[in-house]
């Protein structure tokens, strides 16, 4: 019984170990700068910015890993772009009423959107491939 308790002591220990890497690792990491293409939205250009042709808006904080993780994708989806289709980002942090008139409760949050209209939402990490798709099929 004594090895069994043991035993699961020492696992719980190495789990805490990891977990503590882990987080120390991602809140470490480093912030990608946006790519020259990437509009940076706010309150108050917001309405302006999405009311003409196709972008992808993402709701990200600098505090989210997941968000950090996605900003190499969005360059490179940025970087592929042509005609009349952009990525657009909103920091949530900074943005409060934008993200709270869009339900955001969760990020990353990415929504698309066509002439200031909501055409579809996708929340957490997508790929590159899934988010030109996904754009490239709006006409």
């Amino acid at each position: 019984m004594i090895q069994i308790i043991a035993t699961i002591g020492i696992a719980l220990a190495a789990f805490a170990a990891y977990l503590y890497y882990t987080v120390r690792k991602i809140k470490n990491m480093p912030v990608v700068s946006d790519h020259q293409k990437i509009k940076q939205l706010t309150d108050q250009n917001f309405n302006q910015q999405i009311k003409k042709g196709v972008i992808l808006v993402d709701f990200w904080a600098s505090w989210c890993a997941p968000c950090k993780m996605m900003a190499p994708v969005l360059n490179e989806v940025s970087a592929a772009l042509t005609d009349n289709k952009s990525v657009g980002k909103v920091n949530v942090e900074i943005a409060r009423t934008v993200a709270s008139q869009y339900n955001i409760r969760s990020i990353p949050t990415m929504i698309l959107f066509r002439d200031g209209k909501e055409i579809n939402r996708f929340v957490g990490i997508k790929s590159k491939e899934f988010l030109l798709k996904e754009m490239n099929a709006v006409k």
